[in-house]
């Protein structure tokens, strides 16, 4: 049970303080659950985030289901599940309801800049770390370089991306295999 509520406690702490998304959270979740409160490893965890960008779906949800799975279970998953979309739903209902008084102009607007700014530097962190965790081997640095450069002037679309260093990944390992190499 103390699992289950310090799940909880970590994601519905981390989308009720982060912007930008599930990626800027990564370092804020992996810094309690990793560090604060030991319940899984950092490799654990980054295993998991990479896994949780590569699904469909919003990236702090997958996160939040591998990782309380991993942790506590199915209870596990459904806490941090929960609190991982629920700061956002009553956050985007309320925008909502008050979008036709928030001003236009003016210091609201000013705000919402810097919290892009500052969005903008969480996004970096949680890259280079998620990249210091899962970026081991040759291959996978060609692949996220490969992947990086294709996004970066539009040549592919994320999805076919996707398939692609599968396929790469595939091939490689069955090299390797047959090749009598490791797997690194």
């Amino acid at each position: 049970m103390k699992k289950n509520f310090l799940l909880f406690k970590t994601y519905l702490l981390a989308g009720t303080f982060t912007f930008s998304g599930g990626l800027a959270m990564l370092p804020i979740i992996e810094k309690d659950l990793c560090q604060k409160y030991n319940l899984i490893s950092k490799d654990d965890f980054y295993e998991y985030a990479a896994l949780s960008q590569t699904f469909p779906g919003i990236i702090a949800l997958n996160n939040a289901f591998l990782v309380g799975k991993k942790i506590s279970g199915m209870a596990g998953m459904i806490s941090a599940g929960l609190a991982a979309v629920l700061p956002a739903y009553i956050l985007m209902a309320i925008a909502t309801l008050l979008y036709n008084l928030i001003p236009q102009s003016g210091p609201v607007v000013a705000a919402m800049t810097g919290v892009r700014a500052a969005s903008a530097s969480f996004l970096f962190a949680a890259a280079y770390t998620t990249a210091r965790y899962n970026l081991k081997s040759k291959i996978n640095i060609f692949i996220a370089i490969l992947c990086f450069v294709f996004t970066l002037f539009s040549l592919l679309d994320v999805p076919i991306l996707i398939i692609l260093s599968a396929v790469i990944g595939v091939l490689y390992m069955k090299f390797k295999k047959t090749s009598g190499g490791d797997s690194k």
